[in-house]
């Protein structure tokens, strides 16, 4: 029987989680409820999906019956409702980042297992057909041995496009801590845990002018870096370079690569589900484009959060964890700090390599 899941926030991201969480993943997941600040959009969710609408986090914290909340609220406040909804004796699953500081994902972790629950992070999009398939091929050896990756996410921002952009440029934001996840995700699936990471930053704009609706000419104020690029040694011994930017208009960079002793791969856009992967070994002329394995659709939002239901009433670990997120976290933190004190970070968060999908025989 499914656990029943309570979503705290109903904004931007809420419509595909429900979307999803109410009709691919129905069956395997529950949806007991929404709450969100501005009560009005709780209930709008709440009519349009057929589920209860939540006076407030509270009086969800309250019902016995909501098993696992789905934290969608902004970064800054991830830690203080996971932590809320841990002390209330429920599991929780928060959008990334885990939370904006190593210090709070620790505290949120060692609460959990003091009380015998559960946190999982986004993203999950590790766990689709694209990415499963680079897992796939590398455990095969399609590449040899992992030496090196590289990783780009590089664009101009949000505020063209999103109808509340400021805190894309607040404290818990910026290109790493807003896309990092899902580059650092994947590349943590696909070659295991980090040992150190070191990196240059800068804030190249101090300020941000939205040209969405309905906010446009709205100036915001830009408190993070914005320009990241990153080292990281990877457990394996393989060494990592990331790029990501919210100062760039165009460029021609892939998404993510890795290089083995015996050829290269290369990754579909780590933000979707499915995409090309595409191999070509040293021994060959041309560029092999694999097969997926496994049938996803373009966007599974909220695999993560299913997997992790799954996995509580199973008993086994579940993939997108809180030690994922915090390994991510650690990381990213990691590479500001190093482009501050001009020192590279030794990493002290540890993480397993998640479990890969299984494949219907």
């Amino acid at each position: 029987m499914a656990l029943p899941i309570g979503i705290v926030g109903a904004g931007a991201i809420s419509g595909i989680y429900l979307d999803n969480l109410t009709g691919m993943f129905a069956g395997r997941a529950e949806v007991a409820g929404i709450s969100d600040q501005v009560t009005e959009k709780a209930r709008a969710a709440a009519q349009k999906y057929g589920i209860r609408a939540f006076d407030s986090v509270d009086a969800m914290l309250r019902d016995e019956r909501v098993a696992i909340i789905l934290n969608l609220t902004t970064p800054p406040a991830h830690y203080d409702v996971a932590r809320r909804a841990l002390e209330a004796g429920k599991h929780v699953y928060n959008e990334k980042p885990l939370c904006t500081t190593r210090e709070d994902a620790a505290a949120l972790l060692a609460l959990a297992r003091e009380r015998g629950l559960r946190v999982g992070c986004a993203p999950d999009t590790f766990m689709g057909a694209g990415l499963q398939t680079c897992r796939a091929l590398i455990d095969a050896g399609r590449i040899g041995r992992p030496v090196a990756a590289t990783a780009f996410m590089l664009c101009h921002g949000h505020e063209s496009w999103h109808p509340s952009p400021a805190f894309y440029y607040q404290r818990g934001g910026g290109p790493m801590f807003d896309m990092g996840p899902y580059y650092l995700s994947a590349l943590v699936s696909l070659l295991g845990p980090a040992s150190r990471v070191c990196g240059s930053a800068q804030k190249s704009f101090p300020t941000r002018t939205i040209t969405s609706e309905p906010l446009r000419g709205q100036v915001v104020q830009v408190e993070v870096p914005t320009h990241i690029a990153g080292v990281i040694d990877f457990a394996s011994g393989a060494v990592g370079t990331i790029i990501t930017s919210f100062d760039v208009w165009h460029h021609h960079l892939p998404w993510i690569t890795i290089y083995g002793t015996e050829g290269t791969l290369e990754a579909p856009d780590p933000n979707t589900f499915r995409g090309t992967v595409r191999v070509r070994r040293h021994d060959e002329e041309a560029w092999e484009e694999s097969p997926l394995i496994l049938s996803t659709g373009d966007n599974c939002r909220g695999a993560g959060i299913t997997d992790m239901a799954e996995a509580i009433a199973e008993g086994r670990p579940h993939r997108a964890s809180g030690e994922l997120g915090f390994h991510v976290l650690d990381m990213m933190q990691g590479f500001h700090e190093a482009s501050a004190s001009g020192r590279c970070c030794t990493l002290a968060s540890p993480c397993g390599r998640p479990a890969p999908m299984e494949v219907p025989q």
